[in-house]
C-alpha cells in the first residue's frame, strides 16, 4: 500500500502538503541506520516519567524488530502482520518511521482491548483486523513516532499521526491502537483526536545508591528486616545465582532458558509468544543488551529471567523455572534486577506488566499511557465514555498506593 499526502489525508483531516507514507511489509526493507537514528530520542522533553530520556531503548532498534521478524514471531499465522509506516518527505527522504503491525486478535499486547472487541461483534461490528503501533509480545514504554531530532519534529509527528488515521480509513480496520507512549508521542495524539487510555506498573529508580544496603537504608525498619529474611531464604537450598551477558551466554544457557520461558508461557498464555530461534538470534545480534539471572543448583540450572539493557534502564522481561522455592522469583526478577542497575548506574528498572507485590520490593507505581483511534463513530463514544472512567480509577489506585510504598515515613 502506497499513501501520498497531500493537503488533506484521504479522511479529510489535515495533512503537510509533499509528505508520502508508505507501508513496508517488512522492517528489512528500511535501512537499519535510518531506522535507528529516528528512534534515538535525545531531547529530555521526550522522556517519560519511567524511562529517562530513553535515548537508547533496545526494542524499538531496527535490531531487536527484524530478529522478531526473522525469527518468525511475528509474520505468517501470528497474527502479527508487519505494516511498518514510513514517511518520506518530498525528495523521497525518510523522515519518519512507525512499528506497527496489522492484527487478527489481541494477544501480546497489554494492553487488553478484548471487551471493546467482544461488545463491537455482538452489535454486528468487526473488530479485527486492527493496526497495533507497538514493540510486539513487550509492555515497556518507548517511542512509537519515531522522527529524530532534526527540526520540525513535532509536524513529523503529526504528519505520522494523520498518515496512521488515513492507513484505518484506506484500509477500513476497524482501529489502531499505539501502547506504552512516551509523553511526547501522547501530546502527538491526543491533540489528533485519538482517545487517551492509563494503565500501571511497578518501577525501581536508584537514587545514585552505591549499593543494595544502601537502598534498603532507604526503607522503613520492618521493611528492610523482611527483605534481607527474603532473600536469605531464596538462597537457602544451596542456590546460586549468575549473570550472563555477552559472550558468556551459552547455547546450553540458552536452552536451559527456553525450558523455562515455555513451561511459565504454557501456564499464562496457553501459547508462548517466542521460538528457540528467537533467543539464538538475539544472543547472535544483541549479546551486549543482554542480561541473563540464572539460578543454579545442584551444577544445573532451575530458574531464570531475562532482561533487555537500554542506555539507563534495565528492562526486566520473561522469568521460569523448573523447580519452585519460596521467594525464588522474586530474588531472581526483582532483587538481582536492583542488584545489577545500582552495580551498573542504570537510573531505572522496569519489571514488565502489572505487579502490586513489586511494591513492597521498591518498585513504586508509575502510569503508563496509551493512545486509540477508532473508526466507528459509535465505538469511539463508548469507548470514551469508558476511558474517562477508567483514567479516574488508575489515578486513585495510584494514589492509594503511593500510600502503602515500604519507603520510610517522616516518622520512622
Amino acid at each position: 500500500m502506497t499513501q501520498h499526502q497531500g493537503p488533506e489525508a484521504s479522511d479529510g483531516s489535515a495533512a503537510e502538503p509533499g509528505f508520502a507514507i508508505r507501508v513496508a511489509g517488512e522492517i528489512g526493507k528500511i535501512p537499519a541506520d535510518v531506522w535507528d537514528r529516528l528512534a534515538r530520542v535525545e531531547d529530555p522533553a521526550a522522556a517519560s516519567e519511567s524511562t529517562g530520556t530513553l535515548s537508547d531503548n533496545p526494542f524499538t532498534s531496527h535490531a531487536f524488530l527484524k530478529l522478531i521478524e526473522d525469527s518468525g514471531c511475528v509474520g505468517g499465522r501470528t497474527g502479527w502482520q508487519p505494516q511498518h509506516l514510513v514517511l518520506e518527505d518530498p525528495d523521497g527522504t525518510v523522515i519518519g518511521v512507525v512499528p506497527a503491525y496489522l492484527k487478527g486478535h489481541s494477544q501480546g499486547e497489554y494492553v487488553f482491548d478484548h471487551g471493546w472487541a467482544d461488545a463491537f461483534e455482538r452489535a454486528g461490528g468487526r473488530y479485527y483486523p486492527k493496526l497495533q503501533i507497538s514493540v510486539p509480545f513487550t509492555p515497556a514504554t518507548g517511542p512509537r513516532l519515531l522522527v529524530g531530532n532534526a527540526a520540525g519534529a513535532d509536524v513529523r509527528r503529526l504528519a505520522l499521526c494523520e498518515g496512521i488515521k488515513a492507513y484505518v480509513g484506506q484500509t477500513g480496520v476497524s482501529s489502531a491502537h499505539a501502547t506504552f507512549l512516551t509523553p511526547v508521542d501522547l501530546a502527538a495524539m491526543d491533540a489528533d483526536d485519538f482517545l487517551h487510555r492509563t494503565d500501571q506498573q511497578f518501577h525501581f529508580r536508584n537514587e545514585g545508591f552505591a549499593s543494595y544496603e544502601d537502598f534498603l537504608d532507604t526503607l522503613a525498619s520492618r521493611k528492610r528486616k523482611a527483605l534481607r529474611k527474603e532473600r536469605r531464604e531464596a538462597l537457602s537450598a544451596g542456590i546460586e545465582i549468575e549473570w550472563l551477558t555477552g559472550a558468556d551466554i551459552t547455547e546450553e544457557a540458552w536452552d536451559a532458558f527456553f525450558d523455562f520461558y515455555n513451561d511459565t508461557g504454557a501456564r499464562k498464555w496457553g501459547r508462548p509468544y517466542l521460538n528457540r530461534t528467537f533467543f539464538s538470534l538475539i544472543g547472535e545480534r544483541m549479546p551486549e543488551r543482554i542480561l541473563l539471572v540464572m539460578a543454579r543448583r545442584g551444577g544445573r540450572y532451575i530458574a531464570g529471567a531475562l532482561n533487555l539493557i537500554g542506555g539507563d534502564t534495565l528492562y526486566g522481561r520473561y522469568w521460569g523455572c523448573i523447580e519452585e522455592h519460596p521467594f525464588l522469583h522474586f530474588e531472581v526478577c526483582y532483587h538481582q534486577a536492583i542488584d545489577y542497575a545500582i552495580a551498573h548506574r542504570l537510573a531505572v528498572v522496569e519489571a514488565g506488566a502489572q505487579g502490586e507485590h513489586k511494591l513492597a520490593r521498591g518498585y513504586a507505581p508509575v502510569t503508563t499511557h496509551s493512545a486509540h483511534y477508532i473508526r466507528h463513530p459509535g465505538l469511539r463514544d463508548a469507548i470514551e465514555d469508558h476511558l474517562e472512567f477508567e483514567r479516574r480509577e488508575v489515578e486513585k489506585r495510584q494514589m492509594i498506593l503511593a500510600e502503602h510504598t515500604p519507603f520510610k515515613k517522616c516518622e520512622d
